[in-house]
């Protein structure tokens, strides 16, 4: 990234901050008591918070066994299709386990509900919810994330992980694109 891209963008959540919440996150979920637990991560948006978050949960005593699922609704736009497709499946079988659904961000509610209605039928015996961001607004689908890191603006975020046309995902901090 250049200077002057960097410049475009303002700072929503710093790195320091991200990761004081991402440990504050593990202890939540550790006390939920969640055993058997597999971590799905929703490929791609959620794989820095993802890897975070599976490292901090290893430091607050737990050892799940970790799978992934690319999901999209967006493709190279930054609004939803409002259709969600499986790109790439999990590997692993999910039947009678617990399952923390992993994610970026908990917009319309569309590919989280997707998830979490696809793994409900393929077994799963609980599945929680895990977002970073969390957006105010009315969902598409009725659903709110058991565990979230941030609550969110209404603004088109990148960084962390995000992207915009696959862009911006290595910044450590979520940011707003100020300009193009």
């Amino acid at each position: 990234m250049t200077e002057s891209e960097s410049s475009n963008i303002d700072v929503i959540f710093s790195p320091e901050v991200i990761n004081n919440r991402v440990h504050e996150l593990a202890g939540e979920i550790r006390n939920a008591g969640l055993d058997n637990l597999l971590v799905i991560a929703v490929l791609k948006g959620s794989f820095i918070f993802a890897a975070d978050l599976i490292r901090a949960l290893h430091e607050v005593g737990l050892s799940p066994e970790v799978d992934f699922i690319t999901l999209s609704s967006y493709r190279k736009g930054t609004q939803s299709s409002g259709r969600v497709e499986i790109l790439r499946d999990i590997d692993l079988d999910v039947t009678g386990r617990n399952i923390l659904l992993v994610d970026d961000i908990l917009e319309s509610g569309r590919t989280l509900a997707f998830a979490k209605d696809l793994l409900a039928a393929r077994g799963a015996r609980q599945i929680s919810t895990c977002v970073l961001l969390r957006k105010e607004l009315n969902r598409a689908v009725d659903i709110e994330a058991d565990f979230h890191a941030f609550d969110c603006p209404e603004l088109f975020v990148v960084g962390y992980g995000m992207d915009v046309a696959y862009r911006y995902r290595q910044l450590p901090f979520v940011g707003c694109i100020t300009r193009d």
